[in-house]
């Protein structure tokens, strides 16, 4: 009874929504921007003086005497940029919506530059903390905390999260996303001591002494855990999506993704979006099972709006990071993590079980995304990937290796020959670049890492990303880092790997729109496409050592206000 009742009153409130909306649209008057630079991203990386906007749509590019010829005619509003650049709202290739906004309900351990933790003590002060805000007997959750930036240089264990609730599960977050620590009550809770054995891709960490499990999970070991941690309630549900939606498209993003979304992320995510509580478009990568729950029709989605919320990529996790240790190399790690010389990581996924999971969503029609960071798993994609073709030729299917890091030159070839887009995380550059060349990779690997220059030479399609909640949503300092590849010491990271401004700009907007089969739609400024805009303090294109510094002025999605950042808007106009 409860859930058709849900189900009533969202109908009813999708209805009241999609009638507000088209009276607003009705109602809207043409919009004429002019005085400042109009970055279009078109097929010639064209800038012009002026662009026009009806309703939700681009009508008009060009000269500014023409468009103004064009407002009088229209009774356009005129907006003077005053120098600003005007460009394509950003998309975002690969991040994690809404989890940026998890910093509203969990303790937040970042470490400088993101945030302040400096050492284990800190951190669990940090927990401490927020145990107070809410002491009940729930999960205390915190994410962020980077072992190699603690001055202690290790991970917390259960005996540290012990110290801070002992009664209580609590469970801790790596920056990656790819290693968890749990308390002794969480550990006791999911049943994982010291007869449990591993995982498949994943891995139980010990005390030395004791042989007891000393909270450490990594990859597929987190789930014994996770997978016992209740749903968020409705009410915090709504306040992670806000929260994330505000931090995104103060950032100038206008389209989001959700890689890796789990079923109750696109059915809440989707009614979100159709009350008009989501102010930016959303595309959502079904993780793994969901994918094949959707293939054998156990699992049906059905996008209210699909210029608002659709699905993408099947995505499958084939290895791990990079800086966790985990990532699935070909040569040893510069600096083990312990007495084995000759470590390079796991896959998540084994090379076979890889090759037919991909051999079936490709035979199924799905267009696939694999994350894939060491070398080793980059060849065992690229082998699955051809392998499918081979058995079941398809064209144009814009397979993804998601962070491609460590690709090489004989993997570039390979990724042009078969059509594959590889998504960099170059940001990386910034945020480990110092520790990838002296701890994880070495100065040679280290310097190639995220190989855009290389990946132009060859033709390439390619996009970057942030994968949020990883580091922050800043898509401007993602550009600067394609740039410059300056490490947060300050050094310059594969200077040969640099790439135009230009090129790093498209690689966010029209690229990015490519890799979701979204080019007819967004990603440039052309006449017909969505009014996905967002204007910036000044031109990514003048000054290249300092876009990070550059600020978003306002966001505009489907010709509506999103943001401005003298007056905030948080959601579509649709409910306003």
């Amino acid at each position: 009874m409860k859930s058709k009742l849900l189900l009533g009153l969202t109908s009813v409130a999708g209805g009241l929504v999609a009638a507000a909306a088209k009276r607003l649209t009705r109602s809207r008057r043409p919009v004429l921007y002019v005085g400042g630079p109009v970055v279009t991203m078109n097929g010639s990386d064209s800038v012009v003086e002026a662009l026009g906007i009806d309703r939700d749509r681009i009508v008009k590019i060009g000269k500014r005497d023409e468009l103004e010829r064009w407002a009088a005619e229209v009774n356009a509003r005129v907006v003077d940029l005053r120098g600003r650049a005007l460009l394509p709202g950003f998309i975002d290739g690969h991040g994690h919506f809404p989890g940026a906004g998890l910093f509203a309900l969990q303790a937040d351990l970042s470490s400088p530059p993101v945030g302040t933790v400096e050492n284990i003590e800190e951190l669990l002060a940090r927990l401490q903390d927020k145990a107070k805000e809410s002491p009940t007997d729930d999960w205390l959750v915190g994410l962020g905390y980077d072992d190699t930036l603690l001055r202690d240089k290790r991970h917390p264990d259960r005996t540290d999260l012990d110290s801070v609730c002992c009664d209580r599960p609590v469970l801790i977050w790596h920056v990656s996303f790819h290693i968890a620590v749990a308390n002794s009550r969480a550990l006791e809770l999911a049943g994982v001591d010291e007869a449990t054995p591993d995982p498949d891709g994943g891995r139980i960490q010990h005390d030395a002494e004791t042989g007891a499990p000393n909270g450490v999970l990594e990859e597929n070991a987190i789930e014994l855990v996770r997978r016992i941690i209740p749903e968020f309630s409705l009410a915090d549900g709504y306040a992670v999506a806000q929260e994330a939606s505000r931090r995104y498209v103060s950032q100038g993003v206008t389209t989001a993704q959700n890689g890796f979304a789990e079923k109750n992320h696109m059915r809440s995510l989707n009614v979100m979006s159709r009350l008009g509580l989501l102010p930016l478009r959303l595309v959502m990568w079904p993780g793994q099972p969901v994918a094949s729950a959707m293939t054998k029709g156990e699992f049906e989605f059905s996008p209210h709006d699909e210029k608002w919320v659709r699905p993408g990529a099947a995505k499958l996790l084939a290895d791990g990071s990079i800086q966790g240790y985990t990532a699935n190399l070909t040569l040893p790690y510069h600096v083990p993590p312990g007495d084995d010389p000759s470590f390079r990581g796991y896959p998540r996924i084994a090379r076979e079980p890889l090759i037919a999971a991909v051999k079936k969503f490709h035979s199924d029609g799905w267009q696939i995304a694999v994350h894939g960071n060491g070398d080793a798993t980059i060849d065992d994609i690229l082998d699955a990937f051809e392998i499918a073709q081979k058995e079941h030729p398809r064209d144009d299917t814009r397979h993804v290796i998601v962070h491609a890091q460590t690709a090489r030159d004989d993997q570039l070839d390979r990724m042009k020959a078969l059509g594959v887009i590889p998504s960099f995380f170059v940001i990386h550059t910034y945020y480990w670049g110092d520790r990838h060349r002296d701890i994880f990779l070495g100065p040679e690997r280290a310097a190639r890492i995220n190989p855009l220059a290389s990946a132009i030479e060859r033709g390439l399609h390619f996009t970057i990303h942030t994968d949020t909640p990883v580091v922050p949503m800043e898509p401007l300092r993602l550009v600067w880092s394609a740039v410059n590849r300056r490490t947060a010491g300050g050094n310059v990271l594969g200077e040969s790997e640099r790439i135009e401004p230009m090129r790093a700009l498209r690689a966010v907007t029209i690229e990015a729109a490519y890799q979701h089969f979204e080019e007819d739609l967004k990603g440039s400024l052309e006449v017909g496409k969505l009014a996905d805009l967002v204007i910036l303090s000044e031109s990514p294109l003048d000054n290249p050592e300092h876009i990070d510094e550059i600020r978003v002025t306002e966001t505009i999605i489907g010709g509506q206000s999103v943001y401005r950042a003298d007056s905030p808007l948080p959601q579509r106009s649709a409910l306003t």
